[in-house]
């Protein structure tokens, strides 16, 4: 290899290494779950805020969906560099190391200490860690669609659940819209597989980075099919967005090869009523919507009726 080749390389991988050091630096300090709910372990929750409750219920700054918690399990505390964990008088008691923790007494936190609540186990990162940096990439690599950036289907499964559970506790509105590309398999037949992936990822990029809000839930539920949970909002706010999106996408022109596809979609819409407890009726009700525009003529948004009975 030429010294040129040589050079220009060393010159990008120090471009890169410098940049990784200054998102180590901007890194707060971190938790991880090692074990617990499958759901969840692996992820890792940022200690961005001075005072944070752990716990099971859903209004809980860390929120986990398991029995062995109570609802306002531990607070964890930071005041400058010293960050420390307390135990909220819990059913199954929090442990640092293997130390069971007295009620109300502060504990300091040191890079790599375990901490065991109930039935699950978190490792502490410091702030400025490395391995906080590079968890909270892989993580999120493993949870979103190489295509298209969307969330994965297996994320969506998580959070789905999640959001009823707030919406029902809080008493907030929730909403979802479920879409997916008309005739998406004449794209892969008059143009290629090359083509359909190239609707894929600009739909996904042109979603993400121009129709939703920054605490909307965007997920590629599979194939040409995807899905927005939209948390504190009703059915007329979730109508203008799906109609937004809709409208964009007619409107935008896709490219590939120097041809034009014309692509549209089909969106059903629907709001959790009172009575509804559970993601899968909720899904199924707007994943029935989607149906209906797809057999009135395609590229609409129909509202799912308020129950799933006729």
């Amino acid at each position: 290899m030429a010294k040129q080749d040589l050079d220009e390389k060393t010159i990008v991988s120090s471009d890169t290494f410098r940049k990784n050091l200054s998102d180590v630096d901007q890194a707060p300090p971190a938790l991880v779950m090692l074990f617990g709910p499958p759901a969840y372990q692996g992820k890792q929750w940022l200690l961005n805020k001075t005072s944070q409750i752990l716990g099971r219920a859903v209004e809980s700054d860390i929120f986990i969906d398991d029995r062995s918690l109570s609802r306002s399990h531990a607070k964890i505390d930071q005041v400058g560099s010293q960050v420390t964990i307390v135990d909220l008088n819990s059913t199954n008691k929090t442990s640092v190391n293997g130390r069971d923790l007295l009620a109300n007494s502060p504990c300091e936190l040191h890079n790599n200490d375990q901490i065991k609540m109930g039935n699950t186990v978190f490792k502490f990162l410091e702030r400025g860690s490395i391995e906080a940096v590079s968890n909270q990439s892989m993580y999120e690599k493993a949870n979103r669609d190489a295509l298209t950036g969307a969330y994965s289907k297996g994320f969506l499964l998580e959070k789905g659940p999640e959001a009823i559970k707030r919406s029902e506790s809080l008493n907030e509105p929730l909403s979802i819209i479920v879409f997916d590309i008309d005739h998406f398999k004449k794209i892969n037949d008059g143009f290629g597989h090359p083509g359909g992936d190239l609707v894929l990822k600009e739909l996904g990029k042109l979603v993400q980075s121009r129709l939703i809000r920054s605490n909307d839930f965007f997920s590629r539920y599979g194939g040409e099919e995807f899905v927005l949970i939209l948390t504190s909002t009703h059915l007329q706010r979730a109508v203008e967005i799906g109609e937004r999106i809709r409208q964009t996408v007619q409107a935008h022109e896709f490219i590939f090869e120097g041809n034009k596809i014309p692509v549209t979609i089909s969106l059903g819409a629907a709001e959790r009523n009172s009575k509804e407890s559970d993601w899968a009726s909720l899904f199924k009700r707007a994943d029935g919507a989607l149906y209906s525009s797809k057999q009135n003529g395609r590229n609409r948004l129909t509202v799912a009726p308020a129950s799933s009975n006729p």
